[in-house]
């Protein structure tokens, strides 16, 4: 594969980047085929050398997304980290994918408890308007608790949230380099 070939490939491979973005990786894979031919090499020994342009951009995007959900967490921005992941490796699909269906479900269970807990008073009030024939006091002092409870769930639940989606963007960002080459001993 020739440098013009292989430069192709990279920026097409990082087609979802931004333009400024593409650019600058372009210009650092320039400058390896630069320094390698300097060196006496051929562009073919250059690029077999630097890997596939597709698997790099795969680790590129992978690397990108992972830094902008560390920048701000938001849903479009995890979901985007959790397919460049899998896209590194299709055993990526169980090692990211189970895990994170299950937190999922785990946090969306939780939410929805205590929004339940918290609407008890409410449900209990509309029951009394349909049926006025079974409203006793003790409904709405049991609703009250139940509710008093379930704003508990949800303050504990914000900071689980916020605590599984950090862990869950380091087991990503793990994973991403474990994938990428297995981890360096410090």
């Amino acid at each position: 594969m020739t440098r013009e070939q292989f430069l192709k490939q990279l920026n097409s491979s990082l087609n979802r980047l931004s333009a400024e973005e593409r650019q600058d990786i372009l210009l650092d894979y320039e400058e390896h085929f630069t320094i390698g031919l300097e060196e006496g090499k051929t562009e073919k020994e250059i690029a077999d050398s630097l890997g596939s342009p597709n698997q790099i951009a795969k680790e590129l995007l992978a690397s990108y997304h992972l830094e902008k959900v560390e920048a701000t967490a938001t849903t479009g921005n995890i979901f985007r980290a959790i397919w460049a992941v899998i896209g590194l490796s299709f055993f990526n699909l169980v090692i990211v994918l189970g895990p994170f269906i299950a937190l999922a479900g785990a946090i969306i269970g939780g939410w929805a408890a205590s929004v339940g807990l918290v609407a008890s008073p409410l449900l209990v009030l509309i029951s009394a308007v349909i049926n006025p024939g079974t409203f006793e006091f003790f409904d709405i002092f049991a609703s009250i608790m139940f509710c008093g409870i379930g704003l508990f769930i949800a303050i504990g639940m914000y900071f689980a949230t916020k605590a599984v989606v950090n862990g869950f963007v380091r087991y990503l960002k793990f994973n991403a380099a474990l994938v990428k080459g297995g981890l360096k001993n410090d």
